[in-house]
């Protein structure tokens, strides 16, 4: 047993020696006069940076959409695996590709439960080699009742696609 937890330890230091995990998030807020259309998505999310092209990571987020005098607050939980695959000076570009469990309840209706699964587009700025700032546009996937009933099958390049954010690597 002291064996195994030594090995364990000894694990765990190797992993975070040169550890590159980070920390961040994004957020979203869109609002529409005409139909009187506002969302608001914040998201925060952890990762580790397995090497310079791949990322795992995952975000926790919370939304909320009113119009109309109707409202409706969705929780989401997404974990994904990041694809840097282009990288000159401080621009990077990426693809975060993964899936998502939402559930959202839409004022004097039932709680819904939805999914996607897909890939999103992003480009990261780094700043320093500690903080980036990241944008991600649009989604090319499945979704099926995510975050109060959105659903889409191929690509979507909507105003709630849009996304900013930062992350901080440690």
């Amino acid at each position: 047993m002291k064996r195994f937890f030594f090995l364990l330890c000894m694990a765990f230091c190797l992993l975070t020696a040169k550890a590159q995990f980070y920390a961040g998030g994004s957020f979203a807020f869109t609002h529409d006069d005409n139909s009187d259309l506002t969302t608001f998505m914040i998201a925060p999310e952890i990762g580790y940076n397995l090497n310079d092209q791949w990322s795992v990571a995952a975000e926790l987020g919370f939304s909320h959409y009113s119009a109309h005098d109707v409202s409706a607050n969705a929780f989401h939980f997404a974990p994904y695996a990041r694809w840097n695959f282009f990288s000159k000076g401080i621009v990077r570009l990426f693809l975060d590709g993964g899936m998502g469990i939402s559930t959202s309840k839409i004022e004097d209706q039932d709680r819904d439960n939805g999914f996607e699964i897909g890939i999103k587009p992003g480009i990261a700025l780094d700043l320093n080699q500690h903080f980036s700032f990241i944008t991600k546009y649009g989604f090319v996937g499945f979704r099926d009742n995510y975050r109060y009933n959105n659903s889409v099958s191929g690509i979507s390049a909507s105003s709630e696609d849009l996304s900013f954010g930062f992350i901080y690597t440690f």
